[in-house]
C-alpha cells in the first residue's frame, strides 16, 4: 500500500513539475523609437506574445509603436494617455496580461540594454518554479556608468536589511519574470512605486508576501539608443523615500522575517 501511494505521489509530482505556463512579454516604452523595433523582433522570434505599453511617448515614438502593432503579429499595444512612470506602465501591462489569461509576465526594457537571448533561460526557470520571481542578475560590460554601478550597492544593502536575506541579489534590474497571480494579489491591497522606485519596491514586497526569488545571470549593456529617463534628483528622492518606507515596513514584519530566516537556515543545515 505504501509503495502504491509513493508511486502515485511521484507521478503527481512529475505532472506538477511539468505544469504548463502561459507567458507573455511586457515592455514599458517611453520615447525609445530607435531601439524598440529590434527588441520586439528579438522577442517575437522566440514565439512570444508581446504587450507594448506606451507610457505617454512623444509623436515619433507613438507612431513607431502604432506601426509595430499593425505590422507585427503577436504584438498588442496599450497606450497610457500621459506619462505615468515605468512602474505604472509595467503594472498596466500585467493587468492586461491577466485579463488575457497569461500566467507569467516577462518584463524587459525597451532600450535594448537587456540580452534577449537569455529569455529562454528565464522562462525555463519559471517553468520549473512557477510561483517564484525569476530575477535578472546583471553582468555589466564596460559601457555601464561607474556612478550608477556603485550607487546600486546602496540599494542592495537596504534591500538585504529590509528582507533579512541575500536572496535578492540585484533588485534594480528590469529583466525578470513575474507570476501574474502574485502581482495581482499584491497590488489589490498595496500601492507600488510608479517610477524608478518600482523594480525594487515590488520585488521586496513580493518577497514579504512569501515569494521566492531565483536570480539568473544576464548580460547588460548601456543603452541601445542612448536614452535614459533617470531623473537624478527626483528619482533619487523617490528611491530614498521608498527605502525609508520599506524599512519601517520591515520593522513591523520582524517576527515573520525572523521565522522565515530560521527556517531557511534549518533547511540549509538539513540539506
Amino acid at each position: 500500500m505504501i509503495l502504491v501511494i509513493a508511486i502515485l505521489y511521484s507521478g503527481l509530482g512529475l505532472s506538477m513539475h511539468k505544469m504548463e505556463i502561459k507567458p507573455c512579454v511586457v515592455i514599458p516604452v517611453f520615447d525609445h523609437e530607435h531601439a524598440i523595433e529590434a527588441v520586439v523582433n528579438a522577442v517575437l522570434v522566440q514565439n512570444l506574445p508581446c504587450i507594448l505599453v506606451d507610457d505617454g511617448s512623444s509623436f515619433n515614438c507613438a507612431k513607431k509603436l502604432d506601426e509595430l502593432a499593425v505590422e507585427k503579429k503577436n504584438v498588442t499595444l496599450l497606450r497610457l494617455s500621459v506619462n505615468s512612470g515605468k512602474g505604472a506602465a509595467v503594472l498596466a501591462g500585467i493587468k492586461l496580461a491577466a485579463q488575457e489569461g497569461y500566467t507569467h509576465a516577462l518584463q524587459i526594457d525597451a532600450d535594448g540594454q537587456h540580452c534577449t537571448d537569455d529569455i529562454p533561460q528565464f522562462l525555463a526557470e519559471a517553468l520549473k518554479n512557477p510561483e517564484a520571481i525569476i530575477n535578472g542578475r546583471p553582468i555589466y560590460d564596460a559601457s555601464v556608468p561607474k556612478v550608477r554601478l556603485y550607487a546600486r550597492y546602496l540599494t542592495h544593502i537596504w534591500v538585504w536589511i529590509n528582507t533579512w536575506s541575500f536572496q535578492i541579489i540585484d533588485s534594480m534590474c528590469g529583466f525578470r519574470v513575474y507570476p501574474i497571480a502574485s502581482v495581482m494579489k499584491l497590488i489589490a491591497h498595496q500601492k507600488i512605486g510608479h517610477r524608478m522606485n518600482f523594480d525594487t519596491d515590488i520585488l521586496v514586497r513580493l518577497y514579504w508576501e512569501g515569494s521566492h526569488v531565483i536570480n539568473v545571470p544576464t548580460r547588460v549593456t548601456y543603452p541601445g539608443d542612448g536614452v535614459s529617463h533617470f531623473r537624478l534628483w527626483l528619482d533619487n528622492v523617490l528611491i530614498t523615500r521608498m527605502h525609508v518606507i520599506l524599512f519601517f515596513g520591515m520593522l513591523l514584519r520582524i517576527p515573520t522575517l525572523m521565522t522565515r530566516k530560521v527556517r531557511a537556515i534549518s533547511r540549509k543545515s538539513y540539506e
